[in-house]
Formats: structure tokens, C-alpha cells, sequence
């Protein structure tokens, strides 16, 4: 059709019937039988897999559920909890612009570093301000936190300390 105003005779054209025109009659019923369809109960329906867990009723959670292994207890005093692979501890005060290697030498000398590792920033690439050391024996962790825990690295004084704590200990071990 060209283009132009809308005539008159357009708008009088019939259009689709409005959702009122489906509804039933309120005499209409329908007979419904759910004896059939009732299932005794805790059965599930034939045919139906259900997915996820709890879908099938079988044994491989029983026995050992929720029994978890544990790490042996040192009964000291220092409240320090070892992680899975070695002693952890943190090192907060990082300079910003400081690198791996000015943290490595300055923690090495206390014994041999097992894992260190240094978050940076995202958005600025500079170190946000900890670390993370790991030593692979206690002694050498402990002696890293008394030696080195309010010395200066860089011109800012670091803070240092267990980064995991045994739970109830007396002693903080993260501040």
C-alpha cells in the first residue's frame, strides 16, 4: 500500500479476537481420573531419570562421610597450624614496588623457601601490600617471624606473623 495518512476504512477492518472470546463456559467440567496416575508413595514414576545427586539410591557416601583427615597435633605453644605441604606465614608492609627477589633474599637467609608468593595488583600491577612464604620445616618459619617481624624492607616496616592459626589457640596468628 503507498504511503499516506490511515483512512478511515483501515481502522474498521476486522481484527483477531481478544483472549475473552476463549474462555470456557462456565458449565464446562472435565472429568479427571488420578486413581491411575497416583504412585505409591516414595515411588518414582517409570521411565523418569532424575539427574544430580540424590537421583539414584546407592551406597558410595557410606561408610567414611564425612570423616576427614586430620593433620598431627604439635601441642606447643606458638598456636601456628601447619598447611598441607609446609609452614605458611604472612608478610604484611610490602613496599608496592618491591619484587620477588628483594622479599626472597630478605626471607631466605632464615632457611630454605619452599614457595613464596606475592599478589599484585590487577589494575595498577603493582604488589598489593603482602606476601606469602612457605618454609618446609617450623623452625625455620619461626625463626623468620622473630627476626624479621617489625624490620624495615624498602623503607616500610613489615609485620609478620603465622598466616594459618590452630583454631582456639591463645596466641594470634593472623593480626
Amino acid at each position: 500500500r503507498p504511503a499516506g495518512p490511515i483512512l478511515a476504512q483501515e481502522l474498521s477492518r476486522p481484527v483477531a479476537p481478544s483472549a475473552s472470546a476463549f474462555r470456557f463456559h462456565p458449565s464446562f467440567t472435565m472429568d479427571v481420573d488420578y486413581e491411575d496416575d497416583a504412585l505409591e508413595e516414595g515411588a518414582r514414576p517409570a521411565g523418569r531419570r532424575m539427574k544430580g545427586r540424590g537421583g539414584e539410591e546407592d551406597d558410595r557416601y557410606a561408610g567414611k562421610a564425612g570423616k576427614f583427615e586430620r593433620l598431627d597435633d604439635d601441642d606447643d605453644e606458638t598456636g601456628a597450624a601447619r598447611s598441607i605441604e609446609g609452614w605458611v606465614i604472612i608478610v604484611s608492609g610490602v613496599h608496592e614496588e618491591a619484587q620477588e627477589d628483594d622479599i626472597f633474599e630478605a626471607f631466605s637467609e632464615y632457611g630454605d623457601i619452599k614457595n613464596l608468593h606475592l599478589n599484585l595488583d590487577r589494575r595498577t600491577g603493582f604488589v598489593k601490600g603482602y606476601a606469602f612464604i612457605e618454609y618446609e620445616n617450623k623452625q625455620e618459619a619461626d625463626v623468620a617471624i622473630k627476626s624479621m617481624d617489625g624490620n624495615t624492607l624498602l623503607d616500610h616496616k613489615l609485620d609478620v606473623s603465622w598466616a594459618f592459626a590452630k583454631p582456639g589457640s591463645k596466641k594470634k596468628g593472623r593480626r
